[in-house]
Formats: structure tokens, sequence, C-alpha cells
């Protein structure tokens, strides 16, 4: 009888670690098999390999405990602009967000959230400000990394800095073309991310432009995977009116009946691992223009514009991010956060 039932179990257990043979295989060609239509799904519609992101992101947001704050309401709330994208990202506007409980649930994540700044030029010249600016409104409360990249380090002004946030200069050389240095941008955000970015999966970076002052709160609202910021000169038009690169031979490319929103060159980010992908198949991109004798409509404003048309953006910020001094302020834009200031390019780019 102990001989049968030894048997028996023998062969209980062989039969299971079959099952689990089989089971890993099926798995495992399933997902091949997937990748593999999506592979052929991307060619199809003319996508790279690096156009599309196969990971997404989902966030556990943990308030703490006995938080008190105004409740909220689904019945309530803004009706005379848009909050959600049709691909279900928030649109973030004044009155949409509580910034207590958001900074609450973030900064328990001791996160730091990073900066990157080009002062190229005479565009040293608007660096003062945008620090000065930031310390008062960018991320008050948070650990912040500020770097920035100029030809002229020794004019880098001393700004005091609120403990826990830190200046990191970078020396880039100096370019007889605007274009250049505004097509840089990508191939110097990616090596950053890679070579002095600590490797951590919730941390984040925002990519700014220099010439523009802060003039409200941006916090932990604009937190996301990846964001984008809409063009305050856009966000009224039809997209036949978006600036994009109508030149098909273009890797920045895209036909009338594409495109979502316009989006900012001068303001986007998201979590390290996103805006490093984003700024390394940018510069691809444009490289491989440049080697064609091509360059797109905006530089990398027009590459990002292609990007995020195929990796949509989890978070969208409103105008409010990114308005232009220039422009009178809209009834919709309860709150100007963060403005391109009034210059003459004639005097600040070297080939205006």
């Amino acid at each position: 009888m102990h001989l049968i039932n030894t048997k028996a179990l023998t062969v209980v257990v062989l039969s299971a670690l079959m099952l689990g043979v089989l089971f890993c295989y099926i798995s495992l060609s399933y997902r091949g098999v997937e990748l593999f239509k999506q592979n052929n799904i991307n060619q199809q519609n003319g996508l790279a390999a690096d156009d599309v992101i196969p990971v997404s992101h989902e966030f556990h947001l943990m308030a703490p405990d006995h938080l008190r704050y105004e409740q909220p309401s689904i019945l309530r709330g803004r009706t005379d602009v848009v909050t959600v994208t049709p691909w279900l990202a928030p649109v973030v506007w004044e009155g949409t967000f509580n910034p207590v409980l958001l900074d609450s649930i973030y900064k328990r994540k001791n996160i730091t959230v990073s900066a990157t700044v080009f002062a190229v030029g005479k565009y040293i010249m608007f660096l003062k400000d945008f620090l000065e600016t930031a310390e008062q409104h960018f991320f008050v409360g948070f650990k912040v990394h500020i770097y920035v990249f100029t030809d002229r380090p020794n004019e880098v002004p001393q700004v005091r800095m609120a403990a826990g946030r830190q200046l990191t200069v970078r020396s880039v050389p100096s370019s007889k073309r605007w274009q250049e240095i505004s097509a840089r941008r990508m191939e110097l955000i990616q090596t950053l991310i890679e070579d002095q970015l600590p490797n951590r999966s919730d941390d984040y970076v925002f990519c700014l432009d220099v010439d523009s002052k802060f003039h409200g709160r941006w916090g932990a609202e604009s937190l996301g995977g990846l964001v984008a910021v809409i063009h305050p000169g856009y966000y009224k038009d039809g997209r036949s009116r978006f600036p994009y690169e109508r030149r098909p031979a273009s890797r920045a490319y895209l036909a009338p009946e594409e495109g979502d929103f316009y989006y900012c060159g001068g303001a986007f980010g998201g979590l390290l691992q996103e805006v490093h992908h984003l700024a390394k198949t940018c510069r691809s991109n444009f490289e491989a223009d440049a080697q064609e004798g091509i360059e797109a409509a905006w530089q990398e404003e027009s590459h990002l514009n292609r990007y995020m048309w195929i990796n949509k953006p989890t978070k969208v910020l409103s105008p409010e991010y990114l308005w232009q001094d220039f422009k009178p302020q809209t009834p919709e834009v309860h709150i100007i956060r963060f403005s391109g200031v009034v210059k003459n390019y004639a005097e600040i780019r070297p080939n205006a």
C-alpha cells in the first residue's frame, strides 16, 4: 500500500510540474505574439520602435490620516473650460485641484523635482528673474534641483535658495544660430538624465524656457508621467491653424487631420524615464532629419508635438502654465503661473 501511495504522489507531482511548464510556455508565447502584433501595428502606422512607450505608470496616492480639506463635488466645478482630454488625462486649470491635499500627498513621497533651463548667449539676462521667481512659486517646500546650461558660467547670478533646493551650472558651447541652440536641448536633456540624475522611478523633471518668469503657484498639481503644456497662442484654434511640421519628408510631420492640441516646447516634463524617452526619440528624429537636409518648422517643438500625438500626455497643463506677457489675460485664465517676458529678438538672438 505504501509503495502505491508513493507512486501516486510521484505522478501527481510530475503532472503539476508539467502543467506549470506548459502554462509558462503558453504565457510567454502569448506575450511574444502580442509584442509581434504591436510591432506590426506600429510599422503599419509608420511608427518607429522608439515612437511608442509600451509601459504605463500607475500611482498610489496616499494622503495623511486625518487631513481635513473642503469636500469635493462631482456636481460643482469649472464649466467654462474642458478639464479632461478624450483619452481621460486631466487638464489642469485653477479651480480643478486642491493644493493642500496634493502637496500633502506628494511630500510624503520624498520626491525631487529637477528643472532644466538654457541660458545661452544673451539669454543669460533672463536667468536672475527666472531663478528668483522660481524660489517664490516653483514647488515651494519640495526638494528642487535646477540645472542651468550656459556658455557664460561666470555670469550666472547668485540667488539665495531655500533649504533642500540647489542649482548646478553645466557649460555648453556657444552657437551662431538660435535654431541650433533650440535643437540641442533634447540632446542635452537626454544626456543629463543619463549621466547626472538619480535613477529613481518617482522623481520628476521639467524643461522650462529661461526667458520666462513665475507669477503664481506651480506645484504638485503638475506632476504626471508625461506632462504637456498647451500653447497660449493656439488653444482657441482648430488644428488646421497649428504650426505643425507639414512636410511629409520630416519625421516631425503631422497630417492636416492629425494632432490634438499644440503643445509648448518651452515647458514640458514628467517622470525621469518618460522625459528621457521623449528627449532621446526627438533627438534621434531631429538628427535623422538633419542628415537629409531637413529642419522642422519649429525645431524641437515640432518633434515634441509629433511625439505627443503618438505618446499621449498623462497630464495636460492649461495655458496658465506658460502664458505670454504681451497677451491680455483672458476670462478663462484665472491665474497666470508662468509667462514669457516681452523681448526684442533682434537683440538677443545671434541670427535673428
